[in-house]
């Protein structure tokens, strides 16, 4: 990871005084305590911030549609378009802390292609139930709400991502989910790299971060390597778009040439100035998003 992004994310975390807190006691718990450290990093590592509060009570126009489905242990949130009702669908999905109302200006730009916008908010985020969320249950979400609306007997035309909503979904693709397009926005390149930022920005030692990540792949059952560009990226078999950003400073420009370079054929849009979350509104991003998909 680049300095930018350790930057970015120490001063994300390091804003707030009870993160401070927990942050020395963490340290203090891998002398005295290293089971309960890793059990600790575990919790905070997996729990999306900032808290899905600040973005559950915000107004939706009456358009929208807003359905709660029970999902594992927790819930997930789908906002529908009804001003398509018999398009193709465009699933969206939003990364790791964010929420479905940052994937509304591109939902909005292909409902004006005549399409029918699907908008995914995982658990722990947004309306949803749920105080923890990890990367392998972003994917699971993504083909169970794609299983449902194919049931229900609407086409997937395509599947648009964001950061780490990115990641899940190109892992999906990997796995044959039936989409005709393929969308990715400022993707990370490699979850264990996010998992060395995060053991520097609380002071994890090596010991306690390589612990909690075994924990988690045992959890999940599956390893963080495999979904790595390299994994996946020569199973993806539809056409892909990459969107990023030279100057992201959460995840690296080098992430979205990883998966370009991974994924045959795929498209590299790079932007400059927009960041890790203007892309997703950017009039440029949104007019080379439609035509891609439409």
């Amino acid at each position: 990871m680049t300095r930018t992004a350790l930057e970015a994310t120490s001063a994300f975390y390091q804003a707030s005084p009870g993160i401070r807190l927990f942050r020395a006691a963490l340290t203090t718990s891998q002398r005295l305590w290293p089971a309960l450290a890793v059990r600790a990093a575990c919790r905070l590592f997996l729990t999306p911030l900032p808290p899905k509060w600040l973005n559950r009570r915000k107004a939706w126009d009456a358009s929208w549609r807003i359905e709660s489905w029970p999902f594992e242990s927790a819930s997930l949130t789908v906002y529908s378009q009804a001003a398509a009702p018999h398009g193709p669908v465009v699933l969206l999905v939003h990364g790791w802390g964010g929420h479905a109302g940052q994937m509304l200006a591109l939902a909005e730009s292909l409902a004006a292609q005549g399409l029918r916008p699907v908008l995914l908010e995982m658990p722990g985020h947004g309306r949803s139930a749920g105080a923890e969320s990890t990367l392998p249950q972003f994917t699971r979400a993504i083909e169970y709400v794609a299983a449902r609306l194919m049931q229900q007997g609407y086409k997937l035309r395509a599947l648009v991502a964001h950061s780490l909503g990115a990641s899940a979904s190109a892992y999906v693709a990997s796995r044959g989910l039936p989409i005709e397009r393929l969308v990715l926005l400022a993707p990370p390149a490699s979850p264990p790299e996010y998992t060395r930022l995060f053991a520097q920005v609380f002071g994890l030692s090596e010991a306690t971060r390589a612990a909690m990540q075994k924990r988690i792949e045992a959890r999940e059952g599956i390893l963080m390597p495999q979904f790595e560009p390299a994994a996946v990226g020569s199973r993806i078999p539809v056409p892909t778009l990459v969107v990023h950003d030279r100057g992201d400073s959460i995840n690296r420009f080098a992430d979205g040439q990883a998966y370009a370079h991974a994924i045959r054929g795929a498209q590299l849009m790079a932007t400059e100035g927009l960041g890790h979350r203007k892309v997703l509104k950017d009039a440029q991003v949104l007019g080379k998003v439609a035509i891609f998909i439409a």
